[in-house]
């Protein structure tokens, strides 16, 4: 059963058909949010979500197609990721370019409020996940961009650095946030990262933050719900 919010702006959802993605839709549908989901495969978005959302069609590579799907929206979700070394899904024109993109657009269309999925260890250049195409050096730099576009009066920005991503139900683990990058390893359920982002639409104390976060604990602990993690000032 769906529930009510006090967010009443449609949300764009950037690579919606991904694993976390997928998440952030359902729990934008959850809150009775109106979205809009951003693809380049309309029959694969169609597939998982039939007409429950919005669907437009296009290429991150593409300015034009990013403008038109941001056209109307009062917010954007980026849960962009590669998916290989090199060509059009690589880190380079996905985790950085595919989202600086998707934030200039986002400003000129007149988008109030952009959530970013990033990852832990992000400033670590030495962290062996930079050896897939220097993936986190990439998503840094993303990040950086987008804090200095969306820290101005009229927009706001969340950036969440999720440890591994697991699958499984919202709302089932407490969570340990940090800021600072100090977090080395650690799970989280994508749901969960997914629920942050949400929750981070109309929650003021998650407006222009970045933190990290990952499972306190692996033994679920259901029926916390709005207390399962605390933000840090």
């Amino acid at each position: 059963m769906n529930v009510t919010t006090a967010y009443k702006g449609k949300v764009l959802v950037a690579g919606a058909t991904g694993k976390t993605g997928q998440w952030v839709v359902k729990r934008l549908l959850h809150y009775g949010i109106p979205v809009r989901v951003f693809s380049r495969e309309r029959d694969k978005a169609l597939s998982l979500f039939g007409e429950s959302v919005e669907i437009v069609t296009g290429r991150i590579q593409s300015a034009t197609d990013i403008a038109d799907a941001v056209k109307g929206c009062d917010a954007v979700i980026s849960a962009l990721g590669s998916s290989s070394v090199s060509g059009e899904s690589s880190p380079g024109d996905v985790d950085r370019d595919g989202v600086i993109r998707l934030v200039d657009e986002s400003a000129q269309k007149g988008v109030k409020h952009f959530g970013l999925v990033s990852s832990m260890a992000v400033t670590k250049w030495y962290h062996p996940l930079n050896l897939f195409g220097g993936v986190l050096l990439k998503k840094w730099e993303a990040e950086e961009h987008l804090r200095k576009v969306f820290s101005i009066e009229g927009r706001s920005y969340t950036i969440v650095r999720p440890g591994g991503l697991k699958d499984g139900e919202p709302l089932c683990h407490k969570l340990h946030v940090d800021v600072g990058d100090r977090l080395w390893s650690g799970w989280i359920n994508r749901s969960d990262v997914a629920e942050l982002l949400v929750v981070a639409l109309w929650l003021e104390k998650a407006k222009n933050k970045t933190f990290e976060v990952i499972n306190e604990a692996e033994e679920k602990q259901v029926g916390l719900e709005q207390y399962y993690y605390t933000l840090p000032e």
